[in-house]
């Protein structure tokens, strides 16, 4: 079984991963951190370097990579699902579960660790907030589409894994 967590930048992807991934006995891969170890950059001087646009077609190769993964939970970028066909080529590749969070919320666990998100990192704080909930909202049609939807702000373990076993 292969598990995506996708969301919101800051929603908790990675922490939720580690933990999923511990409870079920599978292994944990953050597309994050593979991208930045096959490029030998951070994602913010990737970004810095070539374009939004070069880091998402490389993003997809990386996410590709997780086809042949058994027994894992993947955390993708908060905008990985939103390019090419990335999010149905998920929900064909294994489970996707949604982390939702409100725009405020994001806002809150985002402002501290900004310059670390390229989309955000130059922004003013209202500017910023403004970002987040457009972008959110850009995204939200797409983030939907995932086989279980389950809340950041109050989430539950033993919920999630009960409707893991439901949907396989």
């Amino acid at each position: 079984m292969k598990i995506y967590l996708v969301g919101f930048m800051g929603c908790g992807k990675t922490t939720i991963g580690k933990r999923l991934s511990a409870r079920c006995g599978f292994s944990f891969i953050d597309t994050d951190t593979l991208f930045e170890t096959a490029h030998t950059c951070t994602i913010n001087r990737y970004f810095e370097q070539y374009s939004e646009k070069k880091f998402r077609e490389e993003e997809q190769k990386i996410l590709y990579q997780t086809q042949f993964m058994d027994n894992a939970v993947v955390a993708v970028g908060g905008g990985t699902p939103c390019y090419q066909d990335n999010m149905q080529w998920m929900l064909s590749n294994g489970v996707t579960v949604y982390i939702k969070m409100p725009a405020m919320a994001l806002y809150h666990r985002l402002s501290d660790s900004k310059t670390q998100r390229p989309l955000l990192s130059a922004l003013s704080d209202q500017d910023m907030k403004t970002a987040i909930e457009k972008l959110l909202t850009n995204r939200e049609t797409i983030y939907n589409q995932a086989n279980i939807i389950i809340s950041g702000i109050d989430f539950d373990m033993e919920k999630l894994v009960k409707q893991l076993l439901r949907s396989k």
